[in-house]
Parts: C-alpha cells; sequence; structure tokens
C-alpha cells in the first residue's frame, strides 16, 4: 500500500494505492479547527486513523505541499520520501491529463494560482499569484458571511454580475474585435448601485476571480509559446469560475483543458513519482 499526501492550504488531499486508488480529503492545517496543530508525524497518523488503515501494510508514504520537508525520514518504521511542490504538479497534471513528452503549461488553481513549465522531463515554475479561491471565499467571508465556494458558485449562478460589472459595451462601441461582454471594470458600478444582492455579488466575485487566472494563464502561454493550458486544483472546478478564465483564455486564442481528478493532482504527482 503506498500512501501520497498534498498538505495544501485550504485542504490536505490524500491519495491511497493498494489495489485500487481510493481518494480522501480534509481540512488543512490552516483552517480553524486545526489551527494549532503543527504538521508531525502524530497529524499524520490521525489522517491514517480517520481512514481506518493498517500502518503495518503501508509501504511507503509520500508527501508534498505545506510545511512536509520538516517531516521525520520515517513514520512508525515506514518511509517518508519528501517530493517537490513543483515536481508534484508537474507529475500530477501528466498523470491525470494524459500528457506525454510535449511540452505544456500547467496551472495549479487553488487556494492560490501558479503556473508550472513542462518541457522534457523538467518542470519549472513560471511564476503565481494571490488571486484564487482563498480570494473569493475570502471576500465571501467579509461581504456575506459565507466561506464556502460550492454555496457562493450556487449564488452566482442566480446572479448578474453586469448589475456591478462595467463591461466594454457600456462605455465603447467598438475596441479592435473584443467582444462588447468583456469586462472594462470590475465591480465599477457598485458605488452607484443598490443592487448589491448575495446572488449579484457571487456573481461578480466569481468572475472576477476567473478573468484574473484566465488573464494570467494565457500571458504564460504566450511566453512559452503555446496555445493550450492543463488546469489542476479546485477554482477551476466552478462553473461561474471557469467561465470567466474561459472568457479571457479566448482573447489570446489559448485553450483550457480540465479533468475531474485535478483536485488531487499533487497528490496523484506524488503517488506517480514512488511508483516510478
Amino acid at each position: 500500500m503506498i500512501l501520497a499526501f498534498d498538505f495544501g492550504i485550504t485542504n490536505t488531499d490524500l491519495v491511497v494505492k493498494d489495489d485500487e486508488i481510493h481518494y480522501h480529503t480534509f481540512p488543512s492545517l490552516f483552517s480553524e479547527r486545526n489551527k494549532d496543530k503543527q504538521l508531525n508525524e502524530e497529524v499524520v497518523l490521525e489522517f491514517i486513523r480517520k481512514i481506518n488503515l493498517d500502518v503495518k501494510k503501508i509501504h511507503s508514504i509520500g508527501v508534498t505541499g505545506g510545511k512536509s520537508a520538516e517531516l521525520p525520514d520515517s513514520i512508525m518504521d515506514t518511509p517518508v520520501v519528501k517530493i517537490n511542490e513543483i515536481e508534484a504538479i508537474g507529475e500530477g497534471a501528466k498523470y491525470i491529463h494524459n500528457i506525454k513528452d510535449e511540452s505544456a503549461l500547467i496551472v495549479s488553481a487553488g487556494t492560490g494560482t501558479a503556473c508550472v513549465y513542462l518541457h522534457g522531463n523538467e518542470a519549472s515554475y513560471l511564476g503565481g499569484i494571490a488571486v484564487g479561491g482563498g480570494m473569493l471565499e475570502g471576500l465571501s467571508g467579509l461581504l456575506f458571511k459565507n466561506i464556502d465556494g460550492i454555496e457562493i458558485n450556487e449564488f452566482a449562478l442566480k446572479g448578474n454580475r453586469k448589475s456591478l460589472d462595467i463591461i466594454l459595451g457600456d462605455t465603447v462601441n467598438e475596441i479592435g474585435k473584443l467582444s462588447p461582454e468583456i469586462t472594462a471594470a470590475n465591480f465599477a458600478k457598485a458605488k452607484n448601485t443598490s443592487e448589491d444582492t448575495i446572488e449579484n455579488v457571487s456573481a461578480a466575485l466569481c468572475n472576477m476571480v476567473g478573468e484574473v487566472i484566465g488573464t494570467v494563464t494565457y500571458l504564460n502561454a504566450l511566453m512559452v509559446g503555446l496555445d493550450k493550458a492543463y488546469f489542476i486544483g479546485r477554482t477551476h472546478m466552478l462553473s461561474e469560475v471557469k467561465k470567466g478564465i474561459d472568457e479571457r483564455l479566448k482573447l489570446a486564442g489559448v485553450s483550457g483543458e480540465y479533468n475531474k481528478d485535478g483536485a488531487y493532482a499533487n497528490a496523484l504527482g506524488v503517488l506517480s513519482i514512488l511508483e516510478n
């Protein structure tokens, strides 16, 4: 049995490989319920106990993310293999998107957003931004006391961001080939409107986060000469965020590739490295 942990800012993801692959997720050590804990051997064993695994049957434990590098080299006589997070991102993207030998841009859209360039057998960090699911949930918490990304997305589906955003069609007739539906200024109407319902605010927030991620994605894609980006993480799985991403990618002729297992990509990358 092999265990692969990804200690993220919001979630700790665990992939267990025996005869099959099993997925588990827990609130991270940064969450309110775990904020007084430090990542150590006992925390890892606590996660293992939560899913009723027999420690004696574990052949190896792989870890990435957070402060996993500070873990001991073995836990209960089981070796602990520490994987650099950029390597885990690259291998995880290969695993879920079936990327072979071609160069590829990987966008890890989680609590924040990171861009990684795959070329040959190497994964290089291109850069990142502090905009992602963490900002979406944090701002939502400040504005209407809701920090559940899935619920925020549900509100967004019922809202109209155009009541808060200024779009190009509001201000100009035409700018080249740009669509009049493109955002000119996020939340700019908010200073002159009372239409700040939870649904409208959620729609504008999800769109803004998506637009920022999409813009950073296509700029990195153009920089490395690619017209496609492979997404991993959880934030892009929110439909209204994804819509904002895709609208921005279209501006530069870049396409986005998504996968339902994206949330566990880093842990799957660790698993892949351990297996190989």
